[in-house]
């Protein structure tokens, strides 16, 4: 995206989690339609903005995700936005193959409360399989 500012003059501004983490937004910048909902510590923030795309925190791997590294789905990011608490960030990115998901699908939010059940309301894409290789 550009030069980095020197460490603290703007990651130092958000408000951190106890466990140094902030919530991340990622909205599609063409639909406007939100595809996931991630967690950043400071290096992955640093990445994603050094990058131009995606980098997480796996709270379950215990490291850096760069969105894309297996399934090549990256998020190029566009704009890096921080809500009015400073707690929270939206990444307006281009969703490169149109798929967000691991499931296959273009949002993780795919799933629908209809009668007090979920309900799938977006198709599969992709199959996973094809996507990551696994069996």
């Amino acid at each position: 995206m550009s030069d980095l500012p020197s460490l603290g003059e703007w990651d130092g501004q958000l408000r951190w989690n106890a466990d140094g983490l902030v919530p991340v937004v990622t909205q599609d910048l063409a639909s406007g339609r939100v595809l996931t909902l991630a967690w950043m510590n400071r290096e992955a923030l640093r990445e994603t903005f050094r990058r131009g795309q995606a980098v997480y925190w796996s709270r379950s791997r215990g490291k850096l995700w760069h969105k894309g590294e297996e399934s090549g789905h990256v998020q190029r990011v566009v704009e890096i936005r921080l809500d009015c608490d400073a707690d929270a960030v939206l990444l307006r990115v281009e969703q490169v193959g149109g798929i967000a998901c691991h499931t296959g699908r273009e949002s993780c939010f795919y799933r629908k409360l209809e009668g007090g059940r979920w309900v799938s309301t977006d198709p599969v894409l992709k199959d996973p399989k094809l996507i990551y290789g696994k069996t």
